[in-house]
């Protein structure tokens, strides 16, 4: 791909992922956040937190099944760097503007309010794969043990599904789209990892 394409897409990502951010700050200003601000502001961190995920997720299966498609690794880390980002927005609100930095109400609210223990969690495996995230740490802990590393974003991930379906009300069905489609890349993994090794077998049994 050319650098010039590449330069221009890379451009377009950052527009896409600022947008949400950028779109609060301008409803913030203009005082159209709706009657609770506060939740438009923790839901739309939220939201976008779990689809930058999803992105991310999608795009190893994405370049397995379309070869030509391989370039499209170069946006998976940009992906997952911007979706820690919006965790990080996304757990500032509520220390700031739900437990009003008080280490009390956050501890009164860890002890009965689980998913914002789910929250935390999926925060924090999140935090590891932000921090070796750039070339020096790929190349201080070895591709494998990056690889196995950063296999953590799914787990992230699943924490951060089980969050937004614990947050919601009984019966309110809004995080069923982002779950479905996480269930699928979850389960393209296994399935791509067994069709790889079935065509590299069968690839030897030719070479014989």
């Amino acid at each position: 791909m050319k650098r010039s394409i590449l330069i221009l897409l890379k451009t377009a990502t950052w527009v896409a992922c600022l947008w949400p951010l950028g779109k609060l700050a301008w409803e913030a200003a203009a005082n159209t956040l709706g009657p609770d601000p506060t939740a438009t502001i923790t839901f739309t961190t939220g939201a976008t937190t779990l689809n930058l995920l999803t992105i991310g997720l999608a795009l190893t299966p994405a370049r397995k099944l379309i070869p030509r498609l391989g370039w499209l690794v170069k946006f998976r880390r940009l992906a997952g760097l911007f979706a820690f980002f919006y965790a990080t927005l996304h757990l500032t609100a509520y220390v700031a503007l739900y437990a009003g930095f008080s280490a009390g109400a956050m501890a009164a609210d860890l002890a009965r309010r689980r998913f914002i223990v789910m929250g935390l969690a999926g925060w924090l495996l999140l935090l590891p794969l932000a921090a070796t995230s750039t070339r020096w740490a790929i190349r201080t802990l070895g591709g494998k043990r990056w690889n196995q590393l950063h296999r953590l974003v799914y787990a992230a991930a699943v924490c951060g599904v089980i969050h937004y379906w614990w947050q919601v009300k009984p019966g309110v069905l809004t995080p069923l789209t982002i779950t479905v489609l996480l269930g699928l890349l979850l389960a393209a993994r296994p399935v791509l990892g067994w069709a790889e090794h079935r065509k590299m077998r069968m690839r030897g049994a030719a070479a014989d």
